[in-house]
């Protein structure tokens, strides 16, 4: 498995190996700095992609399960759209993981009662959801998840174990801060893009082209769009037999500890 800790032990022996040479055979200086550029280039790219554990162990699927069981998870809420949500997962008899941010819950809170009343389960999405967050260091990520943790378990009284990192970037300072808190990473393998595009034909014809048995995939219950590809999702479902499982049965990991 490439990791952050290898590949920069491979890249600093590959730097100290360049200086090593330089003192024999004459090393252009390009050469150095294309291979700190290749260095920042996979950095990015396993920090952007969730499911390389490449800083953080992430949950993104099930690859053994054979049958035609996937969970349905959803990020960015509460909001008034999650009131819609609740609606067709009542009415489809499914249940999801709402993964909530920590100002959202402190706006609406009665829709977190809700979603725990009617059998979901949620988990930390950070406080504040920031565009730097992926720039925060480890005791501001761990305030953030606290407070997140504190508000959620108002209504579970349980530890939240679930974490989903915002955008679903993981950095060195996360994996500091997560071996504080104790959470678990949960990702995903099917992306909806609907946070990115309102066209309701391609994100419904991205979910079901890559859904297959042990997925879980990630929509938003931010956005009337969404709500409207998510009834169209849960009829694809039903006419194609899939059932709809928690991720903690999908996953085999608890949301809660007492």
């Amino acid at each position: 498995m490439i990791t952050h800790k290898k590949i920069s032990l491979l890249f600093i022996f590959l730097l100290l190996l360049l200086l090593l040479l330089k003192l024999y055979i004459a090393i252009n200086i390009w050469c150095f700095i294309i291979i700190v550029f290749i260095w920042l280039n996979i950095n990015a790219f396993g920090s952007a992609r969730i499911s390389s554990n490449y800083h953080v162990k992430a949950f993104c699927n099930n690859p053994l399960e054979t049958e035609k069981k996937i969970a349905i998870t959803f990020d960015d809420g509460p909001s008034s759209y999650t009131l819609d949500v609740l609606s067709l997962l009542k009415k489809y008899n499914v249940k999801a993981t709402f993964f909530c941010i920590g100002k959202n819950i402190e706006s609406h809170p009665e829709i977190v009662k809700q979603i725990i009343a009617e059998g979901h389960l949620v988990g930390n999405h950070s406080y504040s959801h920031s565009k730097f967050f992926d720039f925060y260091n480890a005791s501001k990520i761990i305030k953030e998840l606290q407070k997140t943790d504190l508000l959620l378990e108002k209504y579970t009284s349980k530890k939240i174990n679930f974490f989903r990192p915002p955008y679903g970037v993981t950095t060195p300072s996360i994996k500091r801060a997560l071996k504080i808190t104790g959470h678990k990473v949960i990702g995903w393998n099917i992306r909806s893009l609907d946070g990115g595009t309102k066209n309701q034909e391609l994100i419904f014809n991205r979910i079901i082209r890559r859904v297959s048995p042990g997925g879980i995939v990630l929509l938003h219950d931010t956005a009337p769009h969404s709500v409207l590809v998510l009834e169209q999702f849960l009829q694809f479902l039903q006419q194609n037999d899939y059932t709809v499982i928690s991720t903690e049965e999908l996953l085999n990991l608890k949301a809660y500890e007492i």
